[in-house]
């Protein structure tokens, strides 16, 4: 028995769900996102819930089970407030500024780093060393978060980089004389 996907998905207020065929789709005030569905599970839509159910009793149908509910749950969640990765920019001369469509880091090369902003994600620079990425597609945003810190990850040495706001970075103690 699957310990994720026994429990239902709530549905907030403002959050429709609908099931189009083989495909989940939910709307709210941050957009529409949608799941395309495999064949091992079924979903059962209800007006304040979500119940996801296996087809079968094999071992892909109940891994498929707890899968797709966390995936509904996730979409539920990003229609209704969204998602937010926070990044700080550590080192000397390094910064971060939104100029029309894109991002341009500054991190200690001989150029700028630009990075295009995807369609549905917002970047904003609070201050030159914080970018903060948020959208509705908690995959999208993560992806885009890892993306832009793999332009200059943190080093173990001095720290320098760019690094996620709740990461901790094991120090390495520098060579000895």
């Amino acid at each position: 028995m699957s310990r994720v996907g026994k429990y239902p998905v709530p549905v907030p207020s403002g959050v429709q769900v609908a099931l189009q065929g083989r495909t989940v789709v939910a709307k709210g005030k941050n957009g529409e996102l949608k799941l395309d569905l495999t064949d091992d599970v079924d979903v059962e839509v209800d007006a304040s819930q979500v119940a996801v159910k296996p087809r079968r009793d094999d071992r892909r149908s109940r891994t498929m089970w707890g899968t797709t509910r966390s995936l509904i749950n996730a979409m539920v969640t990003g229609v209704s407030t969204g998602f937010t990765k926070s990044m700080e920019i550590t080192g000397t001369g390094y910064r971060a500024a939104v100029q029309g469509q894109d991002l341009v880091l500054a991190l200690g090369y001989s150029h700028e780093v630009r990075y295009p902003i995807p369609q549905g994600i917002t970047i904003v620079c609070e201050r030159p060393t914080a970018v903060k990425v948020s959208g509705a597609d908690k995959r999208q945003v993560g992806q885009v978060a890892a993306e832009i810190r793999a332009y200059r990850g943190p080093e173990p040495y001095k720290g320098k980089g760019i690094r996620y706001t709740d990461e901790q970075i094991l120090r390495k103690e520098g060579k000895k004389k």
